[in-house]
């Protein structure tokens, strides 16, 4: 099954647009989410990735943790999910497809915050993770990290 595959321009104009509407982003480097998270929404702190050498391979845990929690919520195998990525390429994904790894150990956008904005949302924009902290929202998607906790997700900074 074909993965990362790249929005159209009238796909990627009516994704921001659409999330514009829906999120407010408002990109910060000081305030996080730099988005309005509807409501249940859970935010985590992962600055102990930076100072706990015991969580070096918490990247790979919360990729692995990731996907699992997506194909909860998303039971085709033919469906797919929208990654955007502010200010670069967006993709089409499958959480049932190969997400092959760069010379640098990352997906084609990180799962892992490294200062930019990144979201993984199904299709309907329902639910959605990441930007320079981790927030995760939607219920399902909620529930499903619960159960799939990853090592990174020990302390909430907010909820709603």
């Amino acid at each position: 099954m074909e993965n990362w595959i790249p929005l159209t321009e009238k796909e990627l104009k009516y994704a921001w647009k659409t999330f514009d509407q829906k999120f407010k982003l408002n990109p910060s480097i000081s305030r996080f989410p730099g988005f309005q998270a509807p409501s249940p929404y859970i935010t985590y702190d992962i600055s102990a990735y930076f100072e706990d050498p015991s969580l070096l391979s918490a990247d790979e845990d919360l990729e692995m943790k990731a996907l699992l929690s997506f194909q909860e919520n998303i039971t085709g195998t033919d469906e797919y999910m929208q990654v955007l990525d502010w200010q670069h390429e967006c993709y089409w994904i499958t959480p049932y497809g190969s997400f092959e790894k760069d010379a640098f150990g990352d997906w084609r956008v990180p799962l892992f915050p490294n200062g930019d904005y990144f979201f993984f949302l199904s299709k309907e924009m329902n639910w959605a993770c990441q930007d320079i902290s981790v927030t995760i929202f939607g219920e399902g998607l909620i529930d499903s990290f619960t159960r799939h906790r990853p090592l990174l997700f020990q302390r909430k900074i907010r909820e709603g």
